[in-house]
């Protein structure tokens, strides 16, 4: 595992508030939130640094994010006012910690892009 700052979460080494977890992938609360609701999610066995090196054999990992994302949704109530899921890739895009991970926003109107 990544000895990335989200590798340490994974390992319990530093503290989160963890809202999700399941066999492969953890979700929790971002420490700098940019939505009423902002939930990362990682998968806990591979650290994929970013989406540019993910390969045919990581589809069904990175649709387990997706997957996962949806369900927290839906389960906290989001899913009918809807919400946003992103995920950057490389400094440019604005990722800062190269283990691939997925943001969830929620909670009040995003806007669109570029707005």
């Amino acid at each position: 595992m990544s000895d990335t700052i989200f590798g340490k979460i994974i390992r319990r080494e530093i503290p989160a508030t963890i809202v999700y977890e399941d066999e492969d992938i953890l979700g929790f609360k971002d420490i700098a939130p940019q939505a009423p609701v902002h939930v990362l999610f990682i998968p806990k066995h591979e650290a994929i640094p970013t989406l540019d090196d993910a390969r045919p054999e990581h589809a069904q990992l990175l649709g387990r994010l997706m997957l996962a994302a949806a369900e927290y949704a839906r389960r906290e109530g989001l899913a009918r006012d809807g919400y946003r899921v992103v995920m950057n890739c490389r400094e440019h895009a604005g990722q800062t910690v190269f283990h691939v991970h997925l943001h969830l926003l929620a909670g009040a109107p995003l806007g669109r892009f570029g707005s």
